[in-house]
């Protein structure tokens, strides 16, 4: 079992910091402790001069499942969802003002999905899952994809994804435009890391400015964030979404083109 302190680990190298979702018997479900955790990194990244790139990983098979599902319903059912730890991630992704690279290999669910479409540069492994279940679940989008994501992929791509709930394989995703390159598992980390790592090393200013110039102004993509918080939390109250949730913890999750395994519902998220 994977101690709480070792669930976000960060290191420095060659002016990039990594930082990795390391809870690979949840599937890398998070947790409000695992946003605080990486938004503390987002930070540390961000105010330090000698870091001019991040890296964002999780474990083999796993990049993200998504929200760990008991930990968010006992957040989101307290009345206290303003202070839920996963919007100030989600602001500090959508602000960054350095360039993130994130490297995925297998499960890449809910919000390990949407947040990618925050990142700069997607590297996915051959055996990568994108999948979104919100309407499923009886709730709506999160992380600003309900605005960003169309203008991204186009509507109807968007819709698939985000509405129907269907499962992009790593192809699908980067004929989407949410992937950047796609690489064999063995060779992911490496390949990601190389990205950001070219990054880092370019004239700083203008890549600044370039990259400000490409992303413009962030703060429609935050209200949007804003507002389907609020949409999101009167969701999760519903007598519709109480009633999916309780369907999928029966029946679990339904195993959709993937290669490895398919967890038990109670060891990751999918929102």
């Amino acid at each position: 079992m994977t101690d709480v302190a070792d669930r976000i680990l960060t290191s420095t190298a060659n002016g990039v910091m990594t930082i990795r979702m390391n809870r690979p018997d949840k599937k890398n479900a998070l947790t409000g402790d695992m946003y605080s955790r990486l938004s503390a990194g987002l930070d540390e990244a961000n105010s330090n001069d000698d870091i001019n790139a991040i890296l964002i990983l999780g474990s083999p098979g796993s990049f993200s499942s998504g929200n760990d599902i008991a930990d968010f319903m006992q957040i989101a059912m307290s009345g206290e969802r303003e202070n839920m730890s996963v919007f100030g991630f989600l602001e500090r992704i959508i602000q960054a003002p350095k360039p993130i690279v994130a490297g995925v290999d297998g499960l890449a669910i809910g919000v390990g999905t949407t947040m990618l479409m925050h990142c700069d540069y997607v590297v996915a492994s051959d055996a990568s899952l994108f999948k979104t279940p919100f309407v499923d679940l009886g709730l709506v989008p999160e992380a600003g994809s309900s605005l960003i994501g169309p203008e991204i992929t186009g509507y109807h791509k968007a819709f698939s994804l985000l509405v129907m709930g269907e499962g992009f394989s790593a192809q699908d995703a980067k004929d989407a435009g949410f992937v950047t390159k796609i690489s064999s598992s063995q060779d992911l980390e490496a390949t990601a890391r190389q990205a950001a790592e070219e990054l880092a090393s370019k004239p700083q200013q203008a890549l600044k400015l370039s990259r400000d110039l490409l992303r413009g102004d962030r703060s429609d993509v935050l209200a949007r964030m804003r507002e389907e918080a609020v949409l999101f939390g009167q969701r999760v109250e519903s007598e519709e979404a109480k009633q999916a949730f309780m369907s999928f913890m029966q029946k679990g999750v339904k195993k959709a083109s993937y290669t490895h395994p398919t967890p038990k519902p109670e060891c990751f998220g999918v929102i």
